[in-house]
């Protein structure tokens, strides 16, 4: 099935901003509600959300997979079922009613104050029901950054980095919607190698800067996916800030990893942009040496070109951009990440989350936490305020941005915002 919702010369009769991440071509997914109504699935064009609720009530998703639960709902759950062809149905039929060569709707004024309501006057929620949620660390410098740091530099990638896309289950309850506030966490720290721990809330906190992927519902337990198949299986993307508590982290992840570091809080972006939106952007991944295993290999292109940005809004209300990275940068891609995760026959469910580890280039500017930004500390970053950050401080908020860009056409993914409050 075609994705006719791609075709860049398509134009909407609904005004788009110049620079709005939010063309007739992306048509992202997401929940909302408002004071006057219930919560329900829309969608997004420029600064306008689409009610698919009412959308549906109307009478214009006829012959669509979807029944009016599917939309009248507080999570994507329902509608994820209908899976890789029902979503891309819907995606098609949206981007046709909203084109500007096509009048049923634009010229039916009553039923359009009914669908399009100012994104300004609405609250976006949680758009899954996130079940299980994984993050990965796929990301060769950052790899190498964190082992070059802690470690000795000429062995900073450890033996199976370069042969397995590793990762851990994290914890899905703490995953938090951008805009909501989190407390600094505490945990147990160590001062120093010479003193015994204490506990204490976190000095080192720190941003992860991240992609993430929902999926739809895999294939049965005892039964894997391929990297031919993942995409199939992948809904869409959002940003994510997978936070980190660097002190805890340290003293706690021998032997199993990090636990009270991470599980207080991740962010994630409103508005889930699908991966048919961004199948024009698709890019040449890197270079992987050794030859990777069979089950991971694949064809064809597997990474996307989406622009990063992570800026920390301090007390004073001044911004500063302090990060400009790249997702194409991944080492290990999505198809890759699926297939590992289900080669031993888990089973994924529709909104389960996959993070992909922290994201960061091959300069010191592309960086994406503030311990290789800062470089544990030792290099504090100018604020436009005057002050100066090692990590994150109390009352600091940090905003991540992305989106792909070619051929004029800008799909993006809003912002993921998270300000940070002093421990309880």
């Amino acid at each position: 099935m075609s994705i006719e919702a791609n075709n860049p010369l398509l134009k909407s009769w609904v005004e788009v901003p110049v620079g709005s991440d939010f063309p007739i071509q992306n048509l992202p997914f997401g929940v909302f509600n408002s004071r006057n109504l219930t919560p329900r699935v829309g969608s997004r064009i420029g600064d306008m959300v689409i009610d698919l609720k009412t959308l549906y009530v109307l009478g214009y998703l006829e012959n669509l997979p979807f029944t009016l639960d599917d939309f009248d709902s507080d999570s994507l759950n329902d509608l994820m079922k209908q899976g890789k062809d029902g979503t891309r149905k819907l995606r098609n039929r949206l981007s046709k009613l909203f084109s500007s060569n096509f009048e049923d709707l634009k010229a039916n004024q009553h039923h359009v104050d009914q669908v399009l309501i100012p994104a300004s006057s609405v609250e976006m929620m949680m758009p899954v029901r996130i079940g299980d949620y994984t993050d990965f660390y796929s990301s060769r410098e950052h790899a190498t950054n964190v082992g070059t740091m802690f470690r000795d530099p000429n062995n900073a990638l450890l033996p199976n980095w370069l042969w397995i896309p590793v990762g851990y289950h994290g914890r899905a309850s703490s995953i938090i919607l951008s805009g909501q506030e989190i407390h600094r966490p505490k945990g147990q720290i160590k001062p120093s190698d010479d003193e015994d721990p204490i506990f204490a809330p976190c000095r080192l906190l720190d941003f992860e800067l991240e992609m993430a992927f929902i999926t739809y519902d895999g294939k049965n337990l005892g039964e894997s996916i391929s990297t031919d198949e993942a995409e199939d299986y992948i809904f869409g993307m959002v940003l994510f800030n997978d936070w980190s508590a660097r002190d805890i982290q340290k003293w706690e992840y021998v032997p199993l990893g990090p636990f009270l570091a991470k599980n207080f809080a991740s962010s994630i972006s409103a508005w889930i942009v699908t991966l048919d939106a961004l199948e024009p952007y698709k890019v040449e991944g890197p270079t992987q040496e050794p030859e990777v295993l069979s089950y991971l290999k694949y064809s064809g292109q597997k990474s996307y070109d989406i622009n990063l940005e992570v800026a920390i809004r301090t007390e004073s209300d001044q911004e500063t951009s302090i990060c400009n990275s790249n997702f194409k940068y991944m080492y290990w891609n999505m198809a890759q990440q699926l297939a590992h995760h289900t080669v031993n026959g888990c089973n994924v469910r529709a909104g389960d989350l996959m993070g992909s580890g922290t994201i960061s280039g091959p300069t010191p500017d592309s960086y994406g936490s503030m311990l290789e930004l800062s470089w544990k500390g030792t290099k504090p970053l100018p604020m436009s305020d005057g002050s100066e950050r090692k990590f994150i401080q109390d009352n600091d908020t940090v905003i991540m941005r992305g989106y792909s860009q070619k051929n004029g056409i800008r799909i993006g993914f809003g912002e993921v915002s998270t300000k940070v409050l002093p421990a309880k």
